[in-house]
């Protein structure tokens, strides 16, 4: 049976990260339902706004469903807001503010500052021969991380991409260029 990996799609950067994954020759759908959930082999979570999401997840039912895939070892990638979902640990989170979990990372929410300490960079990815255009867009960052996380990308001192096990997550919007190659890593994650 073929590979087909699902985006999140209650908010957030999603016909993007569909428009890159299709380019790689992908199947793809969009979650919103959990049995849609039920019937992807991977997920993307886009970046967006985390405290946003959290509280749509919880409302469509999403949220338990997906922490037991991910629990799981379902492979799953998320993008700046979809970095803070995954992550065990919050900093400067809203009250209340809950994650899936899964990544044994500590994430600061807006690290960088505010939307207009918006930022693109060259940077270098673990993995990949070239660097990557990386786009921060009120991005978090990585403060801790546990020992069983591998740190791919480092700004500013600090973790911008991380892989533990069959979890790959970026502070960095990889879906708002044309390079597929951090898509493709976590398409191989899947396959």
């Amino acid at each position: 049976m073929p590979t087909t990996i699902g985006v999140l799609a209650l908010q957030g950067d999603v016909r993007e990260h569909v428009r890159t994954l299709e380019d790689l020759g992908v199947a793809t759908t969009r979650v919103r339902r959990p049995e849609e959930l039920e019937q992807v082999d991977g997920l993307v979570l886009p970046g967006g706004e985390s405290t946003t999401m959290a509280r749509l997840l919880r409302t469509f039912g999403l949220l338990e469903p997906l922490r037991a895939r991910i629990a799981g070892g379902m492979p799953a990638f998320g993008t700046c807001a979809g970095m803070i979902l995954l992550a065990d640990r919050v900093r400067d989170g809203a009250a209340g503010q809950e994650t899936v979990g899964g990544l044994d990372v500590t994430v600061r929410r807006n690290a960088f500052g505010r939307q207009v300490d918006s930022f693109e960079t060259a940077l270098a990815v673990d993995g990949l021969a070239d660097p990557v255009h990386a786009v921060f867009i009120r991005a978090p960052w990585v403060e801790e991380v546990g020992p069983g996380v591998d740190v791919l990308a480092v700004a500013a001192d600090h973790p911008v991409a991380v892989r533990q096990d069959a979890l790959l997550a970026t502070s960095f919007h990889p879906e708002v260029d044309t390079d597929g190659r951090v898509h493709r890593m976590f398409v191989e994650m899947v396959g």
